[in-house]
Order: structure tokens, then sequence, then C-alpha cells
């Protein structure tokens, strides 16, 4: 794919398919969710707070899109919160198509996640880590499905502190903390993907970044907030990777997309490289295990020969 000019209005149609798209009420996600719903997509916009989820829902439902939207509540730092969400994913749905990990919060103050995690490492991390682990049977179970993270540049400036994860020991420091957690959004992605190859599923993971697209994830940082007017593009076009990896027909697992201007600050979509530290192996099989550890998550890579005699016995049954 070179530097083609690709927007959602060539995205492929999505009519039958489910998408979840995590935080949704606003900035890219809320375009995600838009533009799959625009082609036919059931999506589930999961949201940490449901007020300003349906006021985005009903945004979104006043352009009569061909598909439909629905907001779920998802609090992703709040283990507990993301096992109920599963939960009522799984009662109401039967199959999943799209998994977009997209929500994620950018260089707060010092705090922590309703288990005691450092904010970003366990909003940004382990909460998708855990919802992806939690809905993976469903993933596995529908045909075509992907996983698809956002990462960011910042993972440029990350580095995976074992020793540390949660800045325990170290002064916090925001952005490096966002960095890490952006860096172990790529790990997770390659390693998710090096697993799903290895039990021979159809299931595919990719990763993308939005380039300098302005929305209030900036908002604690005073420097894009004054920047943004004039580099940032609009969400619409910030969503353009996300939307590409997780439709296009030439995309493969392992991944990564970003728009294609200079720096990969802004432009049209394609595929960019990470750094090696992203492809560190042993790292990102140690980064597994301990987010395993932390949320009590483990993944279950079914047999597919199982998986594919599910819809036979469906039928058989009825």
């Amino acid at each position: 794919m070179g530097t083609m000019r690709w927007t959602s209005e060539q995205m492929t149609d999505q009519t039958g398919k489910v998408a979840i798209v995590t935080g949704s009420n606003s900035g890219i996600g809320l375009e995600e969710a838009r533009a799959l719903a625009n082609k036919g997509a059931t999506v589930v916009m999961a949201c940490r707070d449901a007020r300003r989820g349906e006021s985005a829902a009903d945004d979104i439902r006043s352009g009569e899109p061909a598909g439909t939207v629905e907001v779920m509540t998802l609090d992703l730092a709040d283990l507990e919160s993301v096992r109920r969400f599963a939960d009522a994913f799984k009662e109401r749905y039967d199959r999943l198509d799209l998994l977009v990990n997209n929500a994620g919060v950018m260089m707060p103050p010092a705090s922590k996640t309703a288990d005691g995690f450092e904010l970003q490492f366990g909003t940004n991390h382990l909460g998708h880590f855990a919802l992806t682990g939690l809905l993976l049977d469903l993933l596995l179970a529908t045909q075509g499905s992907r996983v698809v993270s956002v990462s960011s540049q910042a993972h440029r400036m990350g580095a995976i502190d074992f020793d540390d994860l949660q800045w325990e020991r170290r002064p916090y420091k925001e952005g490096a903390s966002y960095g890490q957690s952006k860096l172990a959004n790529l790990l997770f992605i390659y390693e998710l993907q090096r697993r799903l190859a290895a039990a021979g599923a159809d299931t595919i993971a990719v990763a993308a970044h939005p380039g300098w697209t302005g929305t209030n994830l900036q908002r604690h940082s005073g420097i894009f907030k004054a920047m943004n007017p004039i580099f940032a593009m609009k969400p619409w076009q910030g969503s353009l990777p996300t939307l590409y990896a997780a439709t296009a027909d030439d995309v493969r697992g392992g991944e990564y997309y970003g728009p294609g201007g200079l720096f990969e600050m802004r432009g049209f979509p394609k595929k960019v490289d990470s750094t090696d530290a992203s492809k560190d192996e042993a790292v990102a099989r140690r980064l597994w295990e301990i987010s395993e550890d932390l949320t009590g998550v483990s993944f279950e890579f079914e047999p597919s020969a199982r998986k594919a005699a599910k819809p036979a016995e469906a039928k058989l049954a009825s």
C-alpha cells in the first residue's frame, strides 16, 4: 500500500459485523464508531461514562447510519468492570468481528486504577489486555475477526521497566509512563499475533496510531493544547489508520498503520514501522506473563477443529 488517499468512504461494507470500540464517546473513537456504523456494522460503544456515551451515540444516530450503535459501560481502569462488560456483551452477542482497543489516558497526574495499578499502564495496557482475553473465545469463533490496538508515536520514547512497572520506586514521569503504556500496546499486539498464528487461528491482531490528532486526550498537556490548532488533524482524519487496520482487505496480522505524511504526524493511512524495542520477543513474552498474573486473565487459544465444529452443531440442533 503506497500513499493512496484512503478515507472511510472507501471502507468495505460492514453489514452483519459486530464491532466494539472502547472510549468511543469522543475523539477518534467516536469517529471510528461513526464510520463503522455508516458502513452497516453493529457497533458497541464501550464507554466509561454512559451518559456521555449515549449523547455520542445520538450524534451518530442523527446521521441515519446503515448500521446501529449501542452504548455499554466499560471502565478499563477497573478489572471488575471489564469482566462485567465482557459477560454482558456475551449475553447479547454471539459473534465479535472487530475489537478496537482505542480508549486511553494520556499524561495525567500520578494516580491509580481501582486495582492499584499506575493509571496509564493499568488503563492503556492492562485493561485492554484483560478485555481482549475475556472476549477471545468470541473472536476465535468469528471468521475473519480482528483485534486492533491504538498505540502512539510516544511508544518510541517508551521502555518497559520490569522492576518498576507501576512507578512505585521512581519519581513518576507522566510522559515516560505514557510511552511505556503505548510500547506495551505494540508488544501485546505483536505477541498476540504470534500466538494466534501458532494456534492456527483465523483472527488477526493489528496496531495503528493516529499521528497528531487534536482530541481531549491531550487535556493534561499545555503544549499540545497550544499547538493543536496549528498542527493537529481533525479526529475523523486521525481515525483513518485505525479504520484501515480494522477493515482493509490487504491488512495482515502483526502490521502497524499510521499517517503517511511527514514524521507520521498527519496524512492518509499507510503501513509504518515501530521501534526495535516493540519487536523484542523476550520482553513481549515476559510482559504477557506478568499481565496475565496482574489481571488474572489467561488467554485460551482453543484448537480450530473444535471452533469449526460449533456452527455445524448449532445448525444440527436447530
